[in-house]
């Protein structure tokens, strides 16, 4: 079971992982970092990263919203490894098709060696 981007509007975002810690069968949450997408969520999900194994913290975060492969990177470098990338790979968004180039472009970039430092 995932959490679709609910914490992205939880006015207390750690209050609310802790209520649902330990919840049966919740293993993902699906997040932005904020209501206004990833890029203004960044900082707010490499800190959320750096908290795994916490209370709360156990579900993986699958990062998406406004995902853009310039965020992946940074993210990868903080420890996060699942992304959502819908409409990234959608011409027009999501009522376009998917875009086999683009898939490749995102792949190319998921596959490649983290960089540390």
């Amino acid at each position: 079971m995932d959490v679709h981007r609910a914490f992205d509007r939880a006015a207390d975002r750690d209050g609310l992982r802790l209520q649902l810690a330990g919840l049966p069968g919740l293993d993902t949450y699906l997040t932005a970092g904020s209501a206004a997408g990833v890029a203004a969520g960044l900082p707010v999900l490499c800190a959320e990263a750096a908290r795994v194994g916490e209370p709360g913290y156990e579900p993986r975060l699958l990062v998406g919203g406004g995902l853009l492969l310039n965020h992946v990177p940074g993210l990868r470098a903080a420890g996060l490894d699942a992304f959502h990338v819908g409409g990234a790979v959608r011409r027009g968004g999501w009522t376009g098709p998917v875009d086999v180039t683009a898939v490749r472009t995102w792949r190319g970039i998921l596959d490649a060696p983290v960089a540390v430092g």
